[in-house]
């Protein structure tokens, strides 16, 4: 029996495909890109306090990406400060982004190399998309990274094609049964939206108290398993609920074989940005598999309550096991980045199986990074 952290049954030898990091190798993403998901078009942040108008430098931001005890690293993470400006007010937007792979790296790495710039060109295109419509920019946005996959797999012609990105030797475009997760959270000074397709996840701590801003998409879930059902295809118990006995998801971008039961619509909430919201947590399920978010929120809030950013976070005592994901040239802060690799290291004490990457971005108003280091640099995590 396959373990329950595995997100599709290996019918063939696909998951064996690619490098072998082995033991607990960290991977470094270069050129981090932003995803978004899912769509639930919800204002979380109803009912609270009036929005806070804050200046619109990014928000300091850590993250850690951890190959752990699988053999491949499928994750990818990509974080973009001041991607562009929204049309309406011209307040800077700041884009992160996280994407799990399943089966092999290729669609997490395109996503990463691809997912920002169409965000980008959604959100400065007033004709396709209403100035202020997240929910139709972001759906727009992932419709088209659902297709270049899928061009992808067709001709290798479409403009995410880079081999040089994926960390394995999977052969494209033949496969067609390699998908991705995609979280993906643009900051406004006004708003926190999260795009969210799959089973990785967004957390947001408010007023001490964490709050889900993404719903993981299982095939059980009873909206997914009508949807599933109504499409002509069935939720078969094998190791847990799957999309046909295979992927234990139902929605991701990629995954072609599975169409039209797996979707690649994203569920989208926007959030106000109060003066309660303290911070946000982007994770694949690495992490939610073996923490609550109760416990993330936790950790991360006693990691920014230092304002120093000295929080103590014991180093791993095996040389080059864990390491933070940015490279010298970038401008993470240290009490993110430390709450991020914190998170990671309780996920792996608590043995998780899977890949664990890890987002924490700082959203007090006062917390903000200097916005001559950050304005129209990119942040890179990938494997080296």
């Amino acid at each position: 029996m396959m373990s329950g952290n595995k997100k599709r049954l290996n019918l063939s030898s696909v998951n064996s495909a690619g490098r072998s990091f082995g033991g607990l190798g960290v991977h470094h993403q270069r050129d981090l890109v932003q995803s978004d998901a899912t769509w639930r078009y919800g204002k979380a942040g109803e009912g609270q306090n009036s929005v806070v108008i804050c200046h619109d430098e990014c928000p300091k931001f850590g993250a850690t990406a951890v190959c752990g005890r699988r053999r491949e690293m499928e994750d990818a993470v990509a974080i973009h400060p001041s991607l562009c400006r929204e049309n309406s007010s011209g307040s800077r937007l700041h884009f992160f982004g996280l994407y799990d792979g399943h089966g092999c790296s290729h669609v997490a790495m395109s996503c990463k190399d691809r997912m920002h710039q169409l965000v980008k060109e959604e959100i400065e295109n007033p004709v396709a998309v209403i100035p202020g419509d997240w929910k139709e920019a972001m759906e727009r946005s992932f419709s088209r990274m659902d297709k270049e996959v899928i061009q992808c797999r067709d001709d290798g012609s479409a403009p995410m094609m880079n081999r040089r990105s994926c960390r394995c030797e999977l052969q494209m475009p033949q496969c067609e049964s390699v998908g991705s997760t995609a979280v993906v959270s643009i900051v406004t000074p006004e708003k926190v939206v999260v795009a969210n397709c799959g089973d990785s996840r967004a957390v947001l701590s408010r007023g001490g108290k964490a709050v889900p801003l993404s719903t993981d998409h299982k095939p059980d879930l009873p909206a997914e398993l009508q949807r599933i059902q109504g499409a002509g295809g069935r939720v078969i118990y094998w190791d847990g609920p799957r999309v046909l006995g295979v992927l234990a998801m139902s929605r991701a971008i990629g995954d072609n074989y599975l169409k039209p039961y797996v979707s690649s619509e994203p569920e989208i909430t926007v959030t106000d940005r109060t003066e309660e919201v303290e911070f946000m947590i982007l994770a694949s399920d690495g992490l939610w598999d073996v923490v609550s978010n109760d416990t993330a929120c936790d950790i991360v809030r006693m990691c920014l309550s230092n304002g120093s950013g000295r929080v103590v976070c014991p180093r791993s005592s095996s040389s080059g096991i864990m390491k933070n994901v940015f490279g010298g040239g970038e401008n993470p802060d240290k009490a993110c980045s430390d709450a991020a690799m914190l998170l990671t290291k309780l996920a792996l004490a608590r043995r998780s199986a899977d890949n664990v990457s890890v987002v924490v971005v700082n959203l007090r108003k006062d917390n903000l990074g200097s916005s001559s280091n950050l304005t129209n640099q990119k942040v890179c995590v990938a494997g080296s």
